[in-house]
């Protein structure tokens, strides 16, 4: 059975029982138990691990069992102990799942913080967890956690730099006694993520071996369906579940693996065009820098047979110029509904011949025994496109509770039920259409990110458009352009000559743009910067016409 053929089977109901996993994900052991069956397939970085900066680019999957067996022993000597806290907030490296693993192997409950959060924030954090470990680098301590009184707010400081007081060196370290794996209870916390924070401080997202066995399930059955042996890359956020859930199920298949942790054009461009990956993965707003791989003469996209994005919606465009850049027989590009909390829900797939019919708000079907979804509706009428419903759904991959905040968790749970916080509505054919956050929506605009679809799909010159309330809560498009080269005006006109209701385009650098860690831009906190910015010119004009 082909793998289009098996995905077209999905049902578009599929029975509301979802089986409960019955043994756990455990992080810890999956690099060595991989090793064990495929010690000599390979790892490929694009960059060298802070903590074992002689380990190389190039490690088999042996090596790299190995490394976190060793972390896992300098941890143990450290002083960090099963089911104990350990925070880890440090640049932004692959080191990072090597050192979470390492403490997951111990029985440690590894929370990942943000290479981008501020100093603040995170001693906000450490204090919400009572007083964790934490593993850092030089980078932080002498940087934005230079003046935090991490005294108070951590147990002890671990550091993958040179030793400096009150910080442990994982260096001084090495040759620690190796320890025998922990495995705790399914049900007992596994490891922790945490929420953008675009409302205030981040939720801690709490997630066991059960619960990450639960959303390990759907990824782990797609990937069985692909029968040839690709090589798999990967540019994704270290603090996420997904890159730790793509390595759960990819490692155990012996895949050559690619990490990237430079999304730049130009470097991706010269990896794929030395290992040739047959798999990608990133988040949306990576496909759309890389849409510049497409042009590039040594054709770097063109062994690609699967693209896979997660995380948030993709413009139509952009898979569009993706797909055509592959030259391998019938290539595919999947599309993932998920949040932190629950991992993968619904999906679809496009193919060269049906992507320019794709609707960038389509997001597919739930994934049958595993997945479900339902309208609720928001005023007593029957969810529809011009009265969307909010979205909640059913898994067994959702996590258990925000850590300390769980009367703030049981706010989202209605039964057996999860609210994601979107509106959508489902079809007649059965798949689900996302709308907006409810947070984002507009008055005046059916959807937000309907309407940046229609417009990027008119504009080429255009890398990003978020639609975003202004000042005076009036429809606000931020746009982005190639390069930076200004905005044609009169080809804007044309392009949004259906919606009268939008305010005069706001021009930015995509690097201005506010984003989390999955690189999805930060509506709440552009507005805010947006409306603080107008509000400082409203008052410089009012200070010049006084004096």
């Amino acid at each position: 059975m082909s793998l289009v053929t098996s995905l077209a089977s999905f049902p578009a109901f599929p029975p509301l029982h979802i089986p409960a996993p019955r043994e756990g994900l455990y992080l810890g052991v999956i690099p060595e138990r991989a090793a064990a069956e495929h010690p000599n397939s390979l790892i490929t970085l694009d960059h060298d691990m802070d903590v074992l900066p002689d380990a190389g680019r190039q490690l088999t999957y042996l090596e790299l069992a190995e490394h976190v067996d060793d972390m896992s022993a300098r941890l143990w000597a450290a002083g960090v102990r099963p089911s104990e806290h350990i925070a880890v907030h440090k640049a932004s490296n692959f080191d990072i799942y090597v050192l979470a693993c390492a403490a997951a192997r111990i029985g440690a409950v590894p929370v990942l913080l943000s290479p981008a959060l501020d100093g603040d924030t995170v001693t906000a954090l450490l204090k919400r967890l009572h007083k964790p470990h934490l593993l850092t680098d030089e980078g932080k301590l002498s940087g934005s956690l230079a003046d935090m009184p991490l005294d108070e707010a951590a147990a002890k400081v671990i550091t993958t730099g040179p030793a400096r007081p009150g910080a442990v060196a994982l260096a001084d370290l090495a040759g620690a006694p190796r320890r025998e794996a922990v495995l705790l209870h399914k049900d007992h916390p596994a490891v922790m993520t945490h929420t953008s924070g675009t409302t205030g401080l981040p939720k801690l997202v709490v997630h066991t071996a059960a619960s990450l066995r639960g959303r390990f399930r759907p990824q782990e059955k797609l990937a069985s369906l692909i029968r040839t042996r690709e090589t798999y890359a990967a540019h994704l956020s270290y603090v996420h579940s997904r890159l730790f859930l793509a390595l759960a199920v990819m490692l155990p298949k012996g895949m050559p693996i690619v990490i990237l942790n430079d999304s730049e054009p130009a470097k991706v461009a010269e990896v794929f065009a030395r290992t040739r990956p047959g798999f990608i993965e990133t988040h949306p707003n990576s496909y759309m820098e890389w849409e510049d791989l497409v042009d590039d003469a040594r054709k770097p996209l063109s062994n690609v047979k699967y693209f896979s994005s997660t995380f948030d919606a993709i413009h139509p465009p952009t898979m569009r110029k993706l797909l055509q850049a592959s030259r391998r027989n019938a290539p595919l590009f999947f599309q993932f509904y998920g949040q932190s909390e629950c991992g993968p829900l619904a999906g679809r797939w496009y193919t060269p011949s049906n992507v320019h019919k794709a609707d960038g708000r389509c997001l597919g079907f739930a994934i049958p025994g595993m997945t479900h979804f339902r309208l609720v509706s928001r005023n007593g009428k029957r969810p529809s496109k011009a009265n969307p419903g909010l979205i909640e759904v059913q898994t067994d991959g959702r996590a258990v509770t925000y850590f300390a905040e769980h009367e703030r968790y049981e706010k989202e749970v209605n039964g057996k039920w999860w609210r994601t916080g979107d509106v959508g509505y489902r079809t007649k054919f059965g798949c689900l259409h996302l709308l907006d956050r409810e947070v984002d929506v507009i008055e005046g605009i059916d959807s937000t990110l309907e309407v940046e679809d229609v417009v990027m799909g008119r504009l080429e010159e255009l890398i990003e458009i978020v639609l975003v309330p202004g000042p005076n809560k009036e429809p606000l498009p931020v746009v982005c352009t190639r390069d930076d080269k200004p905005l044609d005006r009169e080809r804007w006109a044309r392009a949004v000559k259906d919606y009268p209701q939008l305010a005069e385009p706001v021009q930015m650098s995509l690097s201005e743009l506010p984003r989390t860690a999955t690189m999805k831009v930060q509506r709440i906190e552009l507005a805010r910067r947006l409306r603080e910015k107008a509000e400082k010119a409203e008052k410089a004009g009012k200070t010049e016409q006084t004096s």
